[in-house]
Order: structure tokens, then C-alpha cells, then sequence
């Protein structure tokens, strides 16, 4: 069992008898077919419906059956893939964050969502989830989103029996989200709302698919770290935008499935040499120009490198989660603006009000892209 699935065991033996109270349920609506509900079932709506039953059976993307509120009021996430998806479709039912919000998003969240408490996260991350705060915050499911871990079934059928409190997991990739979407709403009794989200998310995806068919496709590079010797490997996890969008030439021998990619040498960069280098929010993109190593490449002396987006997070996909969606939407401006039939800044602001429920302002996207975009326009 994972160190941070201990560390929730841990916090939760100190409350040592203080199991979790069932928690009175309000009044109840629908779940549709995929859901088994414990009383008959009333026409499917998005509004409560006045039926009786207390708890349904939903049964999750790795096959557990879990017993869950009838009308969920409470939800709490288990990382911070899960706490973007969530954010979208519910921000009105989350008790709290699994990390904190990047300090950018206080200008694009209504206060009562960024500071909303910190829980902590599941696996990995620097604070492991709290039980003791899990179990205040008076949760009634906790969700789970992402690539399922090998050990997901033990880990959240052990957590489920510790606390009380019902665990799901959502299996959702970049392509499979719009499902990952249908599935959240079932649960919640937000089918409508899920389903905007959904066909946002598969129409978005399509359009890159095309595109990426339809043109040739650059060679490039995505550069992370502050030394600016990390790549994100063809083959990853996280290359999954890159290899769909661009000729991702980092090809090694072991991609790693961190999201800081694989260290490599200068030499190995200058091997590469790509027509392109993408940079990330967190690496040397400010400087690069001045460093002897990079003055040698080619993307450099061309004036064709740029930085990912950050805001609230990084538009390339770390966490690996929704925003990724504005990543594609990106490359494909920056690397065949002739080739794309949108327009990014439209594109983006739908996106902010779709997923942040924020009204971006022409200001706001312009300090967003300042370093792709922008550098390409100004």
C-alpha cells in the first residue's frame, strides 16, 4: 500500500472509535440506468424528484459496486486531476481541495472556492489526504479521477471500510473524458450539465485529431525544469498532447511518468535540435536565449520557442487533467496558425467559463499567452 494511503490510516486510527456518523439524507432524485437504485425509479431530471430511496448502487470504472447518497450534497476529490474535473461540473458540492490552487487562480475563482479547506490528495503530492479532516468535512463520496493505479480496488475498498465514507473511481484520459463527464453526472444527478461538458470535451478532442491528420507535423521539443535539461519523453504519460499533436522527437530509451520527463544532456538537446521548443511554466524560457548550450539550436536562433500557458494551471497538462484541452487548442495556434479554423482567444474564453465559471477578460488572456501567442503577434 502506498505511503500516502498509510498516512490517511494513520490520522484516521487517532480518532480511535470516531467512526465517520451516518449522515442524514436530504431529499432524493433519480439516478438513470446505469445506477441501481434501492426503490423505484421516477423519470430521469437533473432536480430532485421526491423519491424515497436513501442510497443507490453505482458501480465504478473498476468494476466496485458502491453504495452512495441517492442525491449527493457533499463531495471531496482525491487529487488534483479529480479537483479540476470536479471544479467544472460542481464546484457547489466540493468540501475541499486536494492541493492548493496555483496563486494565479485567485483572479479567475470566486473567493469561496479558493479557499476552500485543503484535504490533501491520494497518491503522491506533498500533502497526503487528512482523515481526520475528511471525515469533518462531512463528506458523502469521495471521487477519484484518472488512469486507475494498479492498486486502486484494495487501496479504495480499504479506505471505504476505514472511514465510512464511499469511494469512486472515474477512469478518464484526454480522449475518454467526455464519458469520464457522463459518468460524473449519473452520480450527481447532473446529466444536463455533464453533457455540455462532455461534448465539449470530445468536439475539442476531434478537432485536434484532424488537424494533427491534416497537416506536417513539426519536429518538437517540450523542455521542463529549471535547468532546462528535462524532456517530456515520445511514448509517456504526459507526452500523450505532444505525441497526438507534434513529430515529439525526445525518444529514449525509458520514458519516465513523472511529469517532470527525463533528464538528458545538452549534447543530447543539440542531437534533437527540433524546429520548435515548447517550454514549461516552471523552466528556463526567460533566459534560454543567453545560455550557450540553446544559442546553438536552431528554435532559438529562428525566434521559434514559447512557454506553455499557466493559469490556474499549466495548459500543457501538469496535472494531467481538463486543461489539456486549452493545450491543444494552443499548439495548434502556435505551431499551423494557417491550418486551425478558430480563434484561440474565443476559444479560450469558452473554455474559462465552461470549466472555471469565469469571465476572462481580454487582459487576462493576453497576460496568458504573452510568451506564445503573444510573442508571435507582437
Amino acid at each position: 500500500m502506498k505511503k500516502r494511503i498509510l498516512s490517511l490510516f494513520l490520522a484516521l486510527l487517532l480518532l480511535s472509535g470516531c467512526a465517520a456518523p451516518a449522515a442524514e439524507q436530504p431529499e432524493t432524485s433519480s439516478q438513470d440506468t446505469t445506477v441501481e437504485e434501492t426503490a423505484p425509479t421516477t423519470e430521469e431530471t437533473t432536480e430532485p424528484t421526491g423519491n424515497t430511496a436513501e442510497t443507490v448502487e453505482f458501480t465504478d470504472s473498476v468494476g466496485r459496486t458502491v453504495t452512495v447518497p441517492a442525491n449527493i450534497t457533499k463531495v471531496a476529490v482525491s487529487g488534483p486531476m479529480a479537483q479540476i474535473v470536479l471544479f467544472a461540473l460542481c464546484p457547489d458540492l466540493l468540501v475541499g481541495i486536494a492541493n492548493e490552487w496555483d496563486d494565479s487562480a485567485a483572479q479567475f475563482l470566486d473567493t469561496e472556492y479558493y479557499n476552500l479547506p485543503l484535504l490533501g490528495q491520494l497518491y503522491g503530492g506533498q500533502e497526503a489526504m487528512n482523515g481526520e479532516a475528511l471525515l469533518a468535512s462531512g463528506a458523502e463520496v469521495v471521487i477519484d479521477v484518472g488512469e486507475p493505479k494498479d492498486t486502486v480496488v484494495e487501496d479504495l475498498d480499504t479506505l471505504q471500510e476505514q472511514t465510512g465514507v464511499p469511494f469512486v473511481h472515474i477512469s478518464a484520459t484526454t480522449k475518454t473524458m467526455g464519458d469520464a463527464y457522463r459518468q460524473l453526472g449519473k452520480l450527481l444527478n447532473r446529466a444536463d450539465e455533464a453533457e455540455v461538458l462532455a461534448t465539449y470535451c470530445e468536439d475539442t478532442y476531434a478537432r485536434a485529431e484532424e488537424l494533427a491528420a491534416s497537416v506536417d507535423k513539426v519536429d518538437v521539443l517540450y523542455v521542463t525544469g529549471s535547468q532546462g535539461l528535462n524532456v517530456i519523453a515520445q511514448g509517456s504519460y504526459h507526452a500523450e498532447l505532444l505525441d497526438l499533436m507534434t513529430n515529439n522527437v525526445a525518444v529514449v530509451e525509458s520514458p519516465s511518468s513523472k511529469g517532470t520527463g527525463n533528464e538528458v544532456s545538452m549534447e543530447q538537446l543539440l542531437v534533437w535540435n527540433p524546429e520548435v521548443l515548447l517550454f514549461a511554466p516552471d523552466s528556463i524560457y526567460d533566459t534560454v536565449a543567453e545560455n550557450d548550450g540553446y544559442a546553438q539550436m536552431t528554435a532559438i536562433q529562428t525566434g521559434r520557442y514559447y512557454e506553455a500557458p499557466m493559469g490556474p494551471y499549466n495548459w500543457m497538462g501538469f496535472p494531467p487533467s481538463v486543461q489539456r484541452y486549452l493545450g491543444l487548442l494552443w499548439m495548434g495556434a502556435v505551431l499551423y496558425p494557417d491550418a486551425i479554423d478558430y480563434d484561440l482567444q474565443e476559444e479560450v474564453t469558452k473554455y474559462f467559463d465552461l470549466f472555471y465559471h469565469c469571465d476572462l477578460t481580454t487582459e487576462q488572456y493576453e497576460a496568458l499567452v504573452a510568451n506564445s501567442i503573444g510573442k508571435l503577434e507582437g
